[in-house]
């Protein structure tokens, strides 16, 4: 079975052209680079614009990735040589079919976690078509099965063997799957919670997470605990006064990307103009800001390489503090308070850093340390 957020269920790429001009590395898996090499040969395909250093459109050689059988060469200005940038098409989708799509191009931008209860789905909010389904109102914000938007496939993402452990609740203590799914659940509602800011939605979360804890085995089933949580009072909270916690949350993040990609500092103003552009405004963006949180909460990496639920809210923090660095950064440039078009552009790089350029398993060890300061 197939998962994903109600917001996502009917995701359709709008060319953006995002993805195919950022200057990425797509490898071409073996079977297939000969496919697309017989059909460069035989003239049935032909690269979009011309190659850096006067490449040839699939780059064979030594230090491939696994499993690769060449890289896609990219124009001198960083996009995929096979993008078509008047029309915004892939000439290999336009003129072979998706199929013939490497697994890079075919899957983003698609996260996937595969384990025992089936394939659960989010979306990089890089993808600006992904980031404005955030915005939307027509749809309840829920977890729902078989999404029209993801058929039966195997994704490519993160998969949990049958005989790998499922996430843990604490460093001590295993979930099983009916309990993770009730926490994933309960995670998603809260998010839901119309009364709730996303500051209140992480406090909140927070309290469940720590009153969990709690648990011993001889307290009946895991899930029913965790379902018992939703008769707890929710906790009101509003955006910080400042952004200094928020920028300490950044520099965390920060670590875990490597060197040769991590962004130069800049912080200039960011405070100032936070308190006077951001903060005022970022009431009004409740609700996409809760509907970003559920995303990052569903089919979360994090759970299985983290060590416990108290890091996946800290997750969500991070995820929190870094859209707010990035919306000051915006407003700054702009010159104007925050808006639904900076907001969407402060999420768009929050989700780059946290999907595209931090590494998943230093993220989810810096996180877990909250689980030894209580």
């Amino acid at each position: 079975m197939i998962y994903s957020l109600s917001i996502h269920a009917d995701y359709r790429c709008q060319r953006s052209g995002v993805c195919c001009s950022s200057d990425w590395d797509v490898p071409v898996e073996l079977p297939l680079y000969r496919s697309l090499d017989d059909a460069l040969r035989g003239q049935q395909l032909a690269a979009a614009a011309a190659a850096a250093d006067d490449e040839p459109p699939l780059v064979s050689g030594p230090d491939l990735p696994d499993d690769a059988g060449a890289m896609v060469s990219r124009t001198s200005t960083g996009d995929c040589v096979f993008y078509h940038r008047h029309s915004g098409l892939c000439v290999i989708q336009r003129d072979l079919g998706e199929p013939y799509l490497p697994a890079t191009c075919r899957y983003f931008p698609r996260l996937a976690v595969s384990d025992r209860r089936g394939t659960f789905i989010s979306l990089s909010h890089y993808c600006p078509t992904a980031a404005g389904m955030l915005f939307r109102d027509d749809v309840p914000l829920e977890i729902v099965e078989s999404p029209a938007a993801f058929p039966p496939a195997d994704y490519d993402g993160l998969t949990v063997a049958a005989d790998q452990w499922p996430p843990l609740l604490h460093p001590s203590m295993l979930m099983d799957g009916d309990a993770y799914s009730a926490w994933e659940r309960h995670m998603v509602a809260r998010c839901a919670a119309e009364s709730l800011s996303p500051e209140g939605v992480r406090a909140t979360l927070e309290r469940d997470a720590r009153r969990l804890r709690g648990y011993a085995a001889g307290d009946g089933p895991l899930a029913q605990a965790i379902a018992s949580l939703g008769g707890l009072a929710a906790i009101g909270a509003g955006p910080p006064q400042t952004l200094e916690a928020s920028l300490a949350l950044h520099a965390d993040v920060m670590t875990a990307v490597p060197d040769d990609l991590r962004p130069e500092p800049d912080e200039a103003r960011l405070g100032e103009v936070y308190e006077h552009a951001v903060r005022p405004e970022w009431p009004t963006w409740n609700a996409p800001l809760k509907r970003y949180l559920a995303a990052k909460a569903f089919a979360s990496w994090t759970a299985y390489q983290g060590r416990g639920v108290l890091t996946m809210v800290r997750g969500l923090d991070a995820a929190l503090a870094l859209v707010r660095v990035e919306a000051a950064r915006h407003c700054r440039d702009a010159g104007r308070p925050l808006d639904a078009a900076l907001l969407k552009e402060a999420i768009r790089q929050a989700d780059f850093m946290l999907n595209h350029l931090a590494v998943g398993e230093d993220l989810a060890a810096n996180w877990s340390r909250v689980e030894q300061q209580t």
